[in-house]
């Protein structure tokens, strides 16, 4: 067996983080999430991630405030969406209704999906990935996920098909 090999087979599991754990963390210049306990670093966006992600916030925002319909988060707002293992997700946009918006607002991470998230997509994104956050937040209890692709100017747009009691 190359001395290569042993290595790799005696390298430890990495462990688990808790999303208390995740608050604490710093990693300088580093976007990151909690995803069932695994770590997922990634570096900062990039320019027109960065404006899209903000020309998305700024309208909704602009709605939002002027509806008073509810509180409108910024990106790398953490979400804690599962616990046991631990995910965390930061969407680039985030809605939360006036109705379900925390009372006292939390110090740490919203015990709760948001209604709406927003996801940017950066080039190194994979369509696995996308599609895991996407579930990530419809299965606790996100109601509308839109992910925008800037590279083929298209929104795809995600949603609970769960029937409703309306």
């Amino acid at each position: 067996m190359s001395e290569a090999r042993r290595y790799i087979e005696r390298m430890p599991a990495q462990a688990l983080l808790t999303a208390e754990e995740l608050l604490h963390l710093h990693l300088p210049n580093k976007r990151t999430e909690l995803v069932r306990g695994m770590l997922i670093i990634r570096e900062p966006a990039g320019y027109q991630h960065g404006d899209i992600a903000m020309r998305l916030g700024a309208a909704i925002h602009a709605h939002v405030e002027a509806s008073g319909i509810g509180r409108v988060f910024a990106a790398e707002t953490g979400f804690a969406l599962e616990r046991g293992p631990d995910t965390v997700r930061a969407p680039d946009v985030a809605f939360i209704s006036k109705a379900r918006l925390p009372d006292p607002p939390p110090r740490g991470f919203a015990e709760m999906a948001p209604d709406l998230a927003v996801g940017v997509l950066s080039p190194g994104d994979t369509a696995g990935e996308v599609l895991e956050k996407v579930a990530d937040c419809l299965k606790a209890g996100t109601r509308l996920v839109w992910v925008v692709d800037p590279i083929r100017a298209t929104a795809r747009v995600y949603r609970d098909m769960e029937p409703s009691l309306c």
